[in-house]
């Protein structure tokens, strides 16, 4: 008698879920993972000021929060932040650093958290990894009040700037690590597989009804505090690619 194969319940965002979860014990050993404090914090830090406004105790959700880099950032900025992520070693380490935030599992594309219930949301490097970017923004705007902020940092990580093609002309790759490969699987099966580039997620936002949209590439200090971490080569390659902060308003009234 021939067995007939066994269904399976998992889907893409169960592996990116897992691929994040498997990462957790080391993430914030990655430079550009963590956020160190000095000239790096006061850069991130101007950035969301810049943007956002003060905190004001605003209530705030870091969407995708990993390990607590940005909820830790947010929170010294004076909001009153709320952390969800899919994974759950992310989040345990999340806790332990900061326990005086609420730390939630949940999708980022469903957040299954109450309509009008945030002032601002932030993400940092979690739109190149959605599955279903209009359905994310419109759960976004659902959850954000009439008003309320948005702010994503993020880039392309699939084209490569003229450094990268440079260095892969003269040094190409023969293989990929079992890591490097399950990363680039999964990249070539989400929505922004040909790189998630600002104007396009501009256009999408604005479909989903965000309002006053706005694109900034000024990431240089940024990039400038990070350099002594990712060393001379990693930080003339990260220079030339595309990355990005952009900032919307959801709509006063629907």
């Amino acid at each position: 008698m021939s067995s007939l194969p066994q269904a399976s319940n998992r889907d893409l965002r169960d592996e990116i879920r897992d691929y994040w979860s498997d990462r957790a014990a080391t993430f914030d050993d990655s430079p550009g993972h963590r956020i160190t404090d000095g000239a790096e914090r006061a850069a991130w830090e101007a950035l969301f000021r810049r943007h956002l406004g003060p905190g004001e105790g605003r209530a705030l959700l870091d969407l995708a929060s990993g390990t607590g880099e940005i909820s830790r950032l947010c929170q010294g900025l004076g909001f009153s932040v709320t952390g969800l992520d899919w994974s759950e070693p992310m989040l345990a380490r999340a806790r332990v650093k900061l326990p005086g935030v609420s730390f939630l599992q949940a999708d980022a594309e469903r957040t299954m958290l109450p309509a009008a219930s945030m002032d601002v949301i932030v993400t940092r490097h979690l739109v190149w990894t959605l599955v279903d970017p209009p359905a994310a923004f419109a759960e976004w705007r659902r959850v954000l009040k009439p008003g309320g902020q948005l702010l994503l940092v993020d880039g392309d990580f699939v084209t490569p700037g003229w450094i990268t093609r440079l260095v892969r002309r003269l040094r190409p790759e023969t293989s990929l690590t079992p890591d490097r490969r399950r990363h680039a699987d999964i990249l070539s099966r989400v929505y922004f597989s040909q790189g998630a580039r600002a104007d396009h997620i501009a256009r999408l936002l604005a479909d989903a009804g965000f309002r006053d949209i706005r694109i900034d590439t000024r990431l240089g200090a940024i990039h400038r505090a990070q350099a002594a971490s990712f060393g001379l080569k990693r930080s003339l390659l990260r220079r030339t690619e595309h990355r990005y902060a952009i900032c919307a308003r959801a709509p006063l009234t629907d």
